[in-house]
């Protein structure tokens, strides 16, 4: 089996979050920005990495949110972990921009929009009332283990697992 880290980066302000245009599922076609950890990168180093690729943002890690198990059929086991995160840097665009990923993957888009939307809009962009619920509440249970990631973000879990 497959075990893969993912670091993603949850950043708010002013009532809005970050998302990303990216196909995650048949009814989700946005995200958070994160990836894959590379070799003899520390989690840190690789969401900063990710963050600055997907998005052209600086940022810095401020907290663990949560760690969840991920299951991608029977051979894949992704370690997800979220965390908050500060802008360091420019802020481009008020609310909306794209920017070109110098290392884009087949998942990703060479340019992707980006989004800070606001948090009561989230269901619109297929994430789920459980995940909405959370952010709004300001991550409540933050620096723990949640166990299986389709049950507690409420997801329904792709077809895929077996």
């Amino acid at each position: 089996m497959e075990i893969k880290i993912r670091p993603t980066g949850v950043l708010v302000e002013e009532n809005r979050i970050l998302i990303l245009k990216q196909s995650v599922s048949e009814t989700r076609k946005w995200s958070l920005p994160g990836g894959a950890l590379e070799p003899g990168e520390t989690i840190e180093q690789c969401l900063i990495r990710e963050m600055k690729e997907e998005t052209g943002l600086d940022v810095k890690v401020k907290e663990l949110l949560y760690i969840c198990d991920r299951y991608r059929g029977m051979n894949v086991h992704i370690v997800h972990m979220s965390f908050l995160l500060e802008r360091t840097g420019r802020k481009p665009g008020e609310f909306g921009w794209t920017n070109d990923d110098p290392n884009p993957t087949s998942s990703s888009m060479k340019t992707r929009q980006i989004k800070m939307t606001p948090i009561d809009e989230l269901t619109d962009y297929g994430f789920s009332p459980t995940f909405q619920q959370l952010v709004k509440a300001g991550f409540p249970g933050r620096g723990s283990y949640k166990g299986d990631y389709h049950t507690f973000y409420g997801e329904p879990p792709p077809n895929e697992r077996g």
